[in-house]
């Protein structure tokens, strides 16, 4: 079980590292038909929080589960 809790967490936060841009165009790009690019802000923060993402998936998968219990 926390095997696949991990990888809820692991697999967005690949997403957002390695291609930042992806959730922009999912959530906002349909809605401006390509005319508009992701700030740098944006694409900064998708990787950090992609990052973090995988940390905490790290966490829960090193640690057995123990961290959700708290």
């Amino acid at each position: 079980m926390t095997f696949f809790v991990s990888l809820l967490f692991i697999v967005p936060g690949l997403l957002g590292l390695f291609f930042p841009a992806f959730g922009w165009y999912i959530r906002y790009g349909w809605m401006v038909n390509g005319d508009s690019e992701p700030s740098e802000a944006f694409i900064a923060m998708s990787r950090i929080g992609g990052g973090l993402a995988i940390f905490f998936g790290l966490l829960v998968l090193l640690t057995g589960g123990a961290i959700l219990n708290y």
